[in-house]
Order: C-alpha cells, then structure tokens, then sequence
C-alpha cells in the first residue's frame, strides 16, 4: 500500500540516486546485485547482535531495489533483471527470517505462518503478473496490496528492534501477508474472468 501510495515522497532521491549511478557507469542488474549483498548483510548483522545496524542496512538495501527498477526503466528494462529482482527480493526476507528464528528460536511457528504467508501471497502476485495482459511502469502487471515491501520492512523493523513483542509483531505481518494474499485473489478473479 505504501509503495503505491507513498512512492511519490521518496522517488526524487530515487530518481537522483539512479541518475548518479548511471553516470557512473553502473548498471540495473549491479544494483540488484548489490542490494541483495547489503539485505543479506542485514540478517548477519543481527544475528551478530546489531539490530540498529541490520535494520538500516535492511532498509538501504530496500532504497538501493527502488533505485534498480528506476534505472532499468531510464536504460532497457531486462527480464532476467526483473527474475534476479523479484528473487532477490525474497531471499533477502528469507534471511531476516532465518536469523530472527535463530536469535529467537522459541517463536519458530509464527515465523514459519509467516513465511507460508509470504510464499502465499508472492505466488499469486507473481502468477497474476504473469498471466495479465495489463501493464504497468513496470515489466509485468504490479498487484498493489495491503501489505508491500515498505510494509514488510516496517514490520522487520519492528520485529528486530522490539523482541520483547516479536511473537505478536509476527502474528501482526502474518495477519497482514494473509490478507494481502486474499486481496490479491479475488482481485484476480476479477480481473482475470
């Protein structure tokens, strides 16, 4: 939803930042790689203690995947870069995850509801892009939803920075990733009949 929404108040820093990097030689596809090497970098640094520090670098490698799409669309718009996009994006979630789980093993099946969620919810996304003849600003068809990346960072956050509320703060996102699978559902039905 704020990704929809919201866009508008960032994508000026979005827009310098890629314009900056293009200048510089570098490409969508080296920021996708980049970003996916800073969110990584996110889950260890918490699994070493730094949640302040993870969850910067989590929401940095969030700017550094707007600034990737922003690039690609100024230059030629790649389908692999759109699957290393799309992949990367959750393995960097599966990494907070795997390192919340193993900082906090006792709230293991909220984190497992929550990933089954994810994988939910990403899946009709995914599969709606794919099969929509509608198009967008980007390469496939975008299913807006209630809960987007920005959503789910915000959630991260909060699950990193306040233990002594993860188990509810993980129900909370499940709840979230659920409804927005649902969301997305019936908007297929509706779109897709």
């Amino acid at each position: 939803m704020l990704d929809t929404h919201a866009r508008k108040f960032v994508q000026p820093s979005i827009d310098t930042t890629a314009s900056w990097l293009l200048k510089k030689g570098k490409t969508p596809d080296q920021i996708t790689i980049t970003a996916l090497f800073v969110g990584v970098s996110s889950s260890i640094a918490y699994l070493l203690g730094q949640p302040l520090l993870a969850v910067f670098l989590l929401w940095f490698s969030g700017f550094l995947d707007a600034v990737d799409g922003t690039m690609a669309r100024r230059t030629k718009t790649s389908p692999f870069g759109t699957v290393m996009d799309i992949t990367f994006d959750r393995v960097v979630e599966l990494s907070i995850i795997f390192a919340i789980a193993i900082v906090y093993p006792e709230v293991m099946w909220p984190l497992l509801l929550l990933t089954g969620a994810i994988v939910i919810s990403m899946t009709i996304f995914l599969v709606v892009g794919t099969v929509s003849e509608k198009a967008g600003m980007k390469s496939f068809y975008y299913q807006a939803g209630l809960a987007e990346r920005t959503e789910g960072f915000l959630l991260f956050s909060v699950m990193m920075l306040f233990p002594n509320i993860l188990f509810w703060t993980t129900l909370v996102f499940f709840a979230v990733e659920l409804f927005t699978g649902v969301q997305r559902f019936w908007e297929a039905r509706r779109i897709l009949h």
